[in-house]
């Protein structure tokens, strides 16, 4: 559905009134206080000490971001690594974009020119003592997650890596457990887990506004059909080439192409599931608890890329071997099921992921009995009633505002007789706040600095190693769904890191 910027700003409207009424107590402390919003929302407070003195392993275009969002009183960065020349010297200068300032406009030139700089990450490890090194942050590319953070874990480190956790579900667990034996914290970057933004609408979700919540539709689309235009398609820097000529393999790269595409093959990447969906399916896990999924099934194919007679030369001559399109189905536990006494209490939730058209880009519709959730770009939130005999009419256009459910159940939506705003909706801020980056890395260092082990229920990271592996076994098991073709089963020792079983090795997903 598109909506107009009227039914839109009715929508933002919505949501911050909503907030408002809901966490009105919280709210108030909030903006009492002197920490930052991150700490006060994800409960760590402002860190005491010096900072975390970090490492930067992989300096491209999402290490780059992280760089840009780090945060300076918790984080001091000593040393940042990268194969590629070329990423090192745009880690230092920026991309010329907002998102991926470099370090010189990050920091100031003189504090930039102190950073180290190395060649790959077993340099870098091989100086920790002299850097005096704490923990790193891992972005390389997805088949070089688990071979780096092992290597980093076994010298010591704290680690908080890119997602996806892993390129399997063996390395995840195998991660997890040397975390364990060196005792050290293993943090995994899915950065709803610290958007304000996606915690407030989770709240709103948990306190029933909603109503009975039985579908959930996702989506990422994006429009690469144009000559020429592709951003997972990058040009080899001559540069490159000559700094890892003859020694590119050594790194777990078939060739250049390979490192630097790497999101366009299977022995490197993991698809559209992986670097787009995952984020996606982990946002709906939360609206629906953080309960594991009950089964999968979905198409995927390469049906725009390298087809004949399809879109420009370029196109049709492309040879990427992920698909260029996926449709998935997961189907979630509701809050009642139980497989024996009520199997039918079921949330379906779909995702699609498309190349050749970005009329809705990316985000997330949560579908309730009384109200619908729409989450646009990470950015924005809007909240519209269903029309009820009770509490009058609904729809995009819509305003309400939150009441005390007249049966003492809860909160309700009702109908909002005014073409204008309540004062709390009018005056809310709560979309204009980060996408949860920097709040990850605080939290991260917080941990570090406290020696916090705990579950993240207690206060400890909130997507530590257990959960963003439960986050892999999502995306990787969808893409085996539709790689074979059928309905998959998820089993409770995939989830159990104890135990040795894996999706990608396990009979009935790939035969016997």
């Amino acid at each position: 559905m598109h909506l107009t910027p009227e039914e839109e700003q009715i929508g933002k409207d919505n949501f911050n009134e909503a907030v408002s009424f809901s966490r009105r107590d919280f709210l108030k402390t909030s903006a009492s206080a002197g920490a930052g919003m991150g700490a006060l929302y994800f409960g760590y407070k402002e860190l005491e000490g010096e900072p975390v003195r970090v490492g930067f392993i992989g300096t491209g275009d999402e290490g780059s971001v992280l760089i840009t969002q780090h945060p300076e009183k918790y984080m001091d960065i000593v040393a940042i690594a990268d194969l590629r020349p070329t990423n090192l010297k745009k880690a230092i200068i920026g991309h010329n974009n907002e998102a991926r300032v470099g370090l010189i406009n990050k920091l100031g030139k003189d504090k930039a020119s102190k950073i180290k700089q190395f060649p790959d990450h077993k340099s870098l490890i091989k100086a920790k003592d002299e850097l005096g090194l704490e923990a790193v942050v891992i972005a390389v590319p997805l088949s070089q997650h688990a071979p780096v953070a092992m290597e980093c874990l076994k010298a010591g480190l704290h680690i908080l890596s890119e997602k996806l956790m892993a390129h399997n579900i063996t390395e995840c667990k195998e991660l997890v457990l040397e975390a364990r034996k060196q005792k050290r914290l293993y943090a995994v970057g899915h950065q709803r887990h610290y958007s304000v933004l996606y915690d407030n609408a989770n709240h709103l979700v948990e306190s029933g506004l909603l109503g009975d919540i039985r579908f959930i539709r996702a989506q990422w689309h994006r429009n690469n059909s144009f000559p020429g235009r592709d951003s997972w398609l990058k040009k080899i820097p001559a540069e490159d080439t000559e700094a890892l000529k003859d020694k590119v393999t050594e790194y777990g790269y078939d060739d250049m192409d390979h490192l630097v595409n790497w999101r366009l093959y299977n022995s490197t990447g993991g698809g559209l599931m992986a670097e787009l969906g995952s984020h996606q399916m982990d946002a709906c896990s939360i609206f629906l608890g953080k309960k594991h999924p009950i089964a999968v099934q979905g198409y995927g194919g390469r049906n725009f890329y390298g087809v004949k007679g399809v879109g420009s030369k370029d196109k049709q001559d492309d040879k990427r071997e992920i698909d260029d399109q996926v449709f998935v189905t997961l189907e979630f536990p509701g809050q009642h099921y139980d497989a024996k006494d009520n199997p039918r209490d079921i949330c379906v939730v779909t995702y699609s992921s498309i190349n050749t058209n970005r009329w809705e880009p990316y985000g997330e519709t949560v579908f309730g009995s009384r109200g619908t959730l729409i989450m646009k770009t990470e950015k924005e939130a809007m909240l519209f009633k269903e029309a009820s005999p009770s509490t009058g009419g609904g729809g995009p256009e819509q305003r309400l505002h939150v009441i005390n459910a007249s049966d003492g159940s809860g909160v309700a939506l009702d109908a909002y007789e005014t073409t204008a705003p309540s004062a709390q909706a009018s005056t809310a801020v709560i979309e204009k706040l980060s996408r949860g980056y920097t709040e990850e890395m605080e939290h991260f260092c917080h941990c570090v600095r406290t020696e916090n082990f705990k579950k993240p229920e207690d206060g400890g990271l909130r997507c530590n190693g257990e959960v963003a592996m439960a986050d892999a076994i999502m995306a990787l098991t969808a893409n085996l769904a539709m790689k074979h073709q059928k309905r998959i089963l998820f089993k409770p020792e995939w989830f159990d890191v104890d135990n040795d079983a894996v999706p990608e090795t396990d009979p009935d997903v790939i035969g016997k």
